[in-house]
């Protein structure tokens, strides 16, 4: 089942891919923006392609664009993660691929692993919903020890549960990790997305650098458009997803 967001009505028109560059700067604030839930809305996921930054796709396994968009970014020059769909505290169904805490050891394994064989080029993993899951000790051990097998893969916690034990687990796996700093659209407008974007910028200013997570919006995809010029005057640097983990 599709993750609801804005329907492909309000999707923007399909933008030509801008090789991505860096910032000069090269030590200053760093910040990763991530797009999750990507394979479902392409015209809008090919216009964060086509920004002339680094970014990373999450994409989910199981749906219609997963290998297009996947294969894609990968060309663009972008980061390719697989968005893990976890069971959550709602009981709302995450989408296909989806891994439960009723799921034993070798189940989870399973699943993991035909997850991650879905997106091509994938580099790291971060977790779609799962606020029940991420707080399992057991299942994020066994998702770790998938990761782990695969080598060079690491693991961004979406930090959708405040108990959440994904970085904990990733870390005592030898797992290269890190955590979400700012969600960038829980609300759908450039307004509120543009504010989000100088959050993260000033946790990267602060701590050295930040990651930010958003969706394949209409609204998400102009704001972040509109505010790469002033980021980039004010010194940010924006990078991969998987430079920010250690």
């Amino acid at each position: 089942m599709p993750t609801t967001l804005p329907t492909a009505s309000s999707a923007t028109p399909t933008a030509t891919p801008t090789p991505s560059v860096s910032v000069p700067n090269a030590t200053g604030p760093k910040l990763a923006l991530i797009v999750d839930d990507c394979g479902q809305w392409l015209d809008i996921e090919r216009g964060f392609i086509a920004l002339p930054v680094p970014l990373t796709l999450s994409v989910l396994p199981h749906v219609h664009g997963t290998e297009v968009i996947a294969q894609e970014a990968h060309d663009a020059g972008k980061g390719v993660m697989l968005h893990l769909p976890m069971e959550p505290v709602s009981e709302i169904y995450p989408g296909p691929g989806e891994v439960k805490t009723s799921m034993s050891d070798a189940q989870v394994t399973a699943q993991v692993q035909d997850d991650l064989a879905q997106v091509p080029f994938v580099q790291g993993v971060n977790n779609h919903e799962g606020s029940k899951a991420s707080a399992d000790s057991r299942v994020m051990h066994d998702v770790m020890q998938v990761l782990a097998q695969h080598g060079q893969l690491f693991f961004i916690d979406s930090r959708t549960s405040s108990v959440s034990v994904g970085a904990a687990q990733a870390h005592e796996a030898d797992i290269p990790a890190a955590s979400r700093d700012v969600f960038l659209d829980n609300r759908a407008s450039v307004d509120y997305t543009e504010a989000q974007l100088r959050e993260a910028a000033a946790i990267a200013k602060r701590t050295g650098s930040a990651i930010a997570i958003g969706h394949p919006r209409p609204t998400t995809l102009a704001a972040v458009r509109a505010m790469i010029p002033e980021l980039q005057a004010q010194g940010i640097q924006f990078v991969l997803a998987g430079t920010l983990t250690h």
